[in-house]
């Protein structure tokens, strides 16, 4: 199983790799291995190759790996229901999928002073999909200059699962828009530090880090299939 694992981990890491000089980019590119209903041993044995950075849709599965492996850097990136934004911001260092105020406010106010910020991004809808969370392109500016004034956590940019496209010139579409919105957050906020995109998973990865994605989640590709 490991074996496997490692080879797969390997070949990820060589398309990001491949897509990073195709694109001309010499700025770092983060992996996040997404490893929501994985085995903690799976986590272990990728943290011993090198791999620091997790992400998790869960929290209770979530709490269960981060008290094994608090020395990791676990990133929430599923759905946040109000009730359970308490152990987010005590066990988390990123959050991906801030889709309302409320929630902003709320892992604000929960946020244990001991700790640094809370790094957060901002969940855009950025193919305008009813069934999909996020806030609507248009609304992101008037948001983040209420999000930026909360203590205890940092915007520090966004994050979108667009919808599915057959062609690399489709993919790259939303994401465009995305690096555009991220372009107009940082010139109306010079002063914070937003400078992340979280865009790109196994399917569109290449197409998500031509046009700027910092972040890639990756879960299939690298775990396998999900049972």
């Amino acid at each position: 199983m490991t074996s496997s694992l490692t080879q797969r981990y390997q070949d990820v890491q060589k398309r990001i790799d491949s897509a990073m000089q195709s694109a001309n980019r010499t700025d770092p590119i983060q992996l996040l291995a997404v490893s929501k209903t994985k085995p903690i041993e799976d986590i272990i044995a990728l943290a011993n190759i090198g791999q620091q950075a997790f992400g998790e849709n869960y929290v209770q599965e979530a709490l269960d790996k981060i008290e094994q492996r608090p020395d990791l850097e676990w990133h929430f990136i599923g759905p946040i229901q109000s009730n359970k934004t308490k152990p987010i911001a005590e066990n988390f260092q990123w959050v991906h999928s801030v889709d309302r105020y409320k929630i902003a406010r709320r892992l604000s106010e929960q946020r244990p002073e001991s700790l640094p910020p809370l790094n957060i991004l901002l969940e855009v809808n950025i193919s305008n999909e009813p069934s999909k969370a996020g806030f609507s392109p248009n609304d992101v500016l008037d948001i983040a200059k209420e999000i930026i004034k909360l203590p205890s956590i940092s915007l520090r940019g966004l994050m979108a699962i667009p919808a599915k496209a057959q062609t690399h010139e489709e993919q790259k579409q939303p994401f465009q828009q995305m690096k555009a919105l991220l372009e107009s957050l940082q010139k109306a906020f010079p002063e914070e530090a937003i400078d992340t995109l979280s865009m790109g998973m196994s399917a569109d990865l290449e197409a998500a880090i031509e046009e700027g994605a910092t972040i890639v989640r990756i879960g299939t590709d690298i775990f396998g299939a999900r049972t």
